[in-house]
């Protein structure tokens, strides 16, 4: 037992890996290349994306959103949980990065479930509003720009349903968020969503120290 979370050192999380991880070839490959990258750093750990893969099976998720798809790991996980009729809705401005994750998803054979939309993401989330799409989604995943991150949030919730998630990465920032000399906008931005949602009675929560923190957000 012990009264609070151990702190992970590199032969402990290592550890934890060896005995806990069972990553499909086909995303060790993509986060390999992707690691080849200068902006790397933007990639989920792969112990994330077997707890988003989880969350998908455990809560028998269909229709999903996703908030910044970079090199497309976290929606390859989630498309490889989804069942055959699953759709993710995969919100994106770099054609750049989004090509390699088109291409590892063709490579995957779930193409087909991932609907990749190529513009500012609050201008496709307002549209799937607009369209009547509010409370259809069974699961979301916010990891875009920080400063929309509240954005983000409000529309996520608006668009999923009840007694679905939202999972939202980087809520830690590698410790920046306990720093009070820390101001940048990024650091104060999430410091705002974190106490939002901590302070939000539409939602149950919890906020978990996996990869650079990630805040679990049901649905009321």
């Amino acid at each position: 037992m012990s009264s609070k979370t151990l702190n992970l050192t590199p032969s402990l999380y290592n550890y934890m890996l060896s005995v806990s991880l069972h990553e499909p070839t086909i995303l060790k490959s993509l986060r390999e290349e992707t690691a080849q990258l200068s902006s790397s750093v933007m990639q989920i750990s792969p112990e994330q994306g077997q707890f988003m893969a989880l969350l998908i099976e455990l809560i028998g998720a269909k229709k999903t959103l996703e908030i910044g798809v970079y090199t497309g790991y976290s929606s390859l996980a989630v498309a490889l949980a989804l069942p055959d009729n699953g759709q993710i809705i995969a919100c994106d401005i770099s054609t750049e990065t989004s090509a390699i994750a088109k291409r590892f998803w063709i490579t995957a054979g779930v193409e087909q479930k991932i609907d990749l939309r190529l513009a500012p993401a609050l201008q496709t989330l307002d549209q799937l509003i607009e369209q009547g799409a509010s409370n259809t989604f069974d699961f979301a995943f916010i990891d875009a720009d920080k400063c929309n991150y509240t954005h983000y949030y409000e529309r996520s919730l608006a668009l999923v349903r009840p007694g679905g998630l939202i999972l939202i990465d980087n809520v830690l920032w590698s410790g920046r968020v306990a720093d009070p000399k820390n101001h940048d906008k990024q650091t104060e931005a999430i410091r705002q969503l974190n106490t939002m949602i901590y302070q939000d009675e539409r939602v149950n929560m919890s906020l978990l120290p996996l990869g650079d923190g990630i805040t679990l957000v049901q649905k009321r």
